[in-house]
């Protein structure tokens, strides 16, 4: 079952509650389709009026900012000795070459890294975790998760919920089409990212022993 058409099968509050937790586990840090739920439900609410878009951005708007605050507390409390464990257990998503560039990241960009990395799905997962590690300042983690869970749960809602009020007739009709390339569009996405990490980790890489030796300090 198509996950719209699930979601036509629940009431509005369950949609709310859904959207608030799924985006907040994953900006928590746990890999989960936040953006698809959030998608999804905004399409929903432009075709069905029992569906509050305001309510809806809200509930999204919290939970990433909730999460990434939750996320940020469990990185800040773990350190560096639960990068290494995740290093051990997932070492794609955080072995020392991936780590040694966020700390490049953060320590380049700071608050930015938070802010933009809301927008990106990989970044999105790991930026409240990273940034409790490196222990970045929490006044400034806190403005930049604001800040970017407004700009992008409450304006992702608004842009598709106005999108499916225009095109709700070309969507019906198309609507495995855009699945299909929104899909393609994800994928070139991660795969670009992915070797753009790959190509700074092996600029970093004579880095890495010093800033495994050292905990990286943030904006102090």
């Amino acid at each position: 079952m198509h996950i719209q058409e699930w979601l036509e099968t629940i009431p509005a509050v369950s949609i709310y509650l859904l959207v608030g937790l799924v985006i907040g586990l994953e900006s928590l840090g746990i890999p989960l389709p936040g953006e698809i739920i959030l998608v999804s439900s905004a399409l929903l609410a432009s075709q069905h009026g029992e569906i509050d878009p305001v309510v809806l951005g809200i509930c999204a708007t919290t939970g990433a900012i909730v999460g990434d605050s939750i996320g940020y507390a469990i990185g800040r409390r773990g350190g560096k000795p639960l990068l290494e464990k995740l290093g051990r257990r997932f070492p794609k998503h955080f072995g020392p070459e991936h780590v040694a560039v966020a700390e490049r990241s953060f320590e380049r960009w700071g608050m930015w890294a938070v802010f933009f990395g809301r927008f990106v799905a990989l970044l999105r997962i790991f930026a409240g975790p990273l940034a409790g590690v490196l222990h970045m300042p929490y006044w400034k983690f806190l403005i930049a998760n604001i800040f970017g869970g407004i700009l992008w749960a409450g304006g992702t809602t608004a842009v598709i919920y106005s999108v499916g009020i225009v095109a709700e007739p070309w969507l019906k009709r198309f609507s495995w089409l855009a699945l299909g390339l929104a899909v393609l569009f994800g994928i070139a996405v991660t795969l670009v990212v992915r070797s753009r990490m790959k190509k700074a980790a092996a600029a970093a890489g004579a880095e890495i022993p010093a800033q495994q030796s050292a905990p990286a300090t943030v904006g102090e």
